[in-house]
């Protein structure tokens, strides 16, 4: 059996196995990465002999960790990599390559039916009821976004939202809030099984998930890079940031907001900027913290959307998708149920 994990900005790891009596038999770590001295790969081969193929990530990478000496060099590449590389191999994890992504990009909705519908097909993923799914939002009116968490007075300033008609609604997962002007943002929702980022921590998961819209902004000349947590930025400064939620089904919802334009003066009307945040960046800085995509590529906005669908298309397998009727239907039931409502709204005052 045969297992890859590209690190993301890294090297590629494979590894082939095989088991006999639930226990790795035979290990052979391969890739493109650097590794000194030579003969630490012959150490991290060895460590993997005997491990029982329902061992962990952790598992795994606690006894390759544990056979390498202070001097050994890993470029590209880390014991953690080895151990998602084995775990894909042992059939716990699947690879892009396993899956055909619905591409899906329909026209302006609500602020409140994009969390359901986000709700929704992450639902029918997990079920296996719908491909995985890259679906591109397109923003019917102003809203601000705030994270599952997030306590809603103190995120947002209710006079400043009023005033520029602003709606406020809240997504089924965590991280800070977006503000959101239709034609000025580019989101996109990417749903896919649990199994895709299986053995990877929630930060890896981040940088897995986001590594092909990195390449996307490289051709369009942008030298753009992760930044953990949830950030993508370039020398110019923010350019996006992502939220994630597993779901109890074994999908995982991973959704990005980037800024194509942005009036920053209004967004600080909008939105409160919390006393960390002040201490830690500076509200005078706020307006250089987030650096559009359209002073970087001087392109559309929607130029800029089709580079990326067809980046994505040049990388995975794909057909063009829709939301179903009958998802409609559920995801109309949740804006009435619950992303509409005021209870949701305010869950955490």
């Amino acid at each position: 059996m045969r297992g890859e994990y590209k690190v993301p900005g890294g090297k590629l790891v494979a590894v082939d196995v095989e088991v006999a009596d639930g226990r790795i038999s035979r290990a052979a770590v391969s890739g493109d990465f650097f590794l000194e001295p030579d003969d630490a790969l012959e150490s991290i081969d060895g460590a993997l002999l005997g491990m029982p193929e329902t061992a962990t990530v952790a598992q795994l990478t606690q006894v390759i960790t544990s056979v390498l000496s202070d001097d050994v060099t890993m470029v590209g590449f880390s014991p953690e990599a080895v151990a998602v590389a084995v775990r894909r191999a042992l059939g716990h994890a699947s690879r892009w390559e396993d899956h055909e992504f619905e591409v899906v990009h329909e026209g302006p909705q609500s602020p409140a039916m994009h969390m359901a519908l986000d709700q929704v097909l992450a639902e029918e993923v997990g079920e296996g009821h719908r491909r995985p799914t890259l679906r591109i939002w397109e923003w019917g009116a102003p809203a601000v976004v705030i994270g599952s968490f997030q306590s809603l007075r103190n995120e947002v300033d209710p006079e400043g939202a009023e005033r520029h008609g602003i709606t406020v609604v809240r997504r089924i997962s965590g991280g800070g809030a977006m503000f959101i002007e239709p034609g000025n943002t580019i989101t996109y929702s990417l749903t896919v099984p649990a199994s895709l980022v299986e053995g990877l921590s929630f930060e890896r998961s981040y940088a897995f998930l986001d590594d092909w819209v990195l390449g996307a902004l490289g051709g369009l000349g942008i030298d753009a890079t992760y930044v953990p947590l949830n950030d993508i930025a370039s020398p110019a400064g923010k350019i996006a940031g992502a939220a994630q939620k597993r779901m109890a089904n074994g999908a995982v919802l991973h959704h990005v907001t980037m800024a194509y334009d942005i009036d920053a003066t209004k967004m600080l009307e909008v939105l409160r900027i919390g006393r960390e945040k002040m201490s830690d960046k500076g509200t005078k800085s706020a307006n250089k913290r987030v650096d559009p995509l359209r002073s970087q590529t001087g392109m559309p906005r929607a130029d800029v959307i089709e580079a990326f669908k067809e980046h994505f298309r040049s990388r995975y397998r794909t057909v063009e998708g829709a939301v179903t009727d009958d998802e409609r239907r559920r995801a109309e039931a949740l804006v009435a149920e619950k992303f509409a409502t005021a209870e949701w709204t305010a869950r955490v005052p």
